[in-house]
C-alpha cells in the first residue's frame, strides 16, 4: 500500500511542475488571462459580523498566506510575467494577495466577490467577468484575483489556495490554458 502511495506521488509530482512550467510559459509571452485565487487564509469562512469594508470581521491572509503573496510577486517578476491590470474581489484576502504580490493598487470589480447565494445573481456576476475576460485583448496579462467559488464556477478547475489558472475564452464559457502552483 506504502508503495503504491509513493508510485501515485512520483507520477504526479512531475504533472505539477509540467502544467506549471507550461503556465509560465504563457505568462511569459503575455496577452493572457489570468484567475488567481487568493493566498492561504486563517480560516474557512467569514464569520456573521462580515462587513466588506472592515477587515477585521472577515477572514484573512494568514502568515503563511502573506509569504506565498510574495512569493507569488517575487516569482512573476523572476519569470518575467508582464502585468497589464490586476482587477480584485473587494474581499481583503483578494486584495491582500494582489497587494503584497503585484506591489501596485488592485481595480476593485465586484463581480469578483464571492458568488451570490441566489442564482440570478451569480449568474449576473458570471456574465460580468465573462465580459471582462472576453474584452481583454493587451499585450500584457490581465491578473483577476478572486475566490475558489468563482473558478470553479468560470472553469470547472478547483485551484489551491494562491494557484493561478491561464484561461482565454471559448464559446459561451472558458478554455483553461494552463496552471501555475506558488
Amino acid at each position: 500500500m506504502i508503495r503504491l502511495a509513493l508510485a501515485l506521488f512520483l507520477l504526479v509530482v512531475p504533472a505539477a511542475a509540467h502544467a506549471t512550467d507550461a503556465g509560465w510559459a504563457l505568462l511569459r509571452d503575455g496577452g493572457h488571462v489570468v484567475l488567481l485565487r487568493h493566498a492561504m487564509v486563517t480560516g474557512t469562512t467569514d464569520p456573521a459580523n462580515f462587513d466588506i469594508g472592515n477587515c477585521a470581521t472577515q477572514v484573512n491572509l494568514s502568515a503563511r498566506g502573506k509569504q506565498q503573496a510574495s512569493k507569488i510577486g517575487a516569482l512573476f517578476a523572476a519569470r518575467a510575467a508582464p502585468i497589464e491590470r490586476i482587477l480584485s474581489s473587494r474581499y481583503c484576502r483578494c486584495l491582500d494577495t494582489a497587494r503584497t504580490a503585484f506591489e501596485a493598487e488592485p481595480e476593485l470589480f465586484a463581480p469578483l466577490d464571492l458568488l451570490k447565494g441566489d442564482d440570478a445573481q451569480k449568474a449576473a456576476q458570471i456574465a460580468a467577468i465573462m465580459k471582462e475576460i472576453r474584452a481583454y485583448s493587451g499585450s500584457d496579462n490581465l491578473v483577476l484575483v478572486t475566490h475558489l467559488e468563482n473558478i470553479v464556477a468560470l472553469t470547472g478547475v478547483s485551484p489551491r489556495e494562491g494557484e493561478a489558472v491561464v484561461v482565454e475564452p471559448q464559446g459561451d464559457g472558458l478554455r483553461v490554458l494552463g496552471r501555475v502552483t506558488f
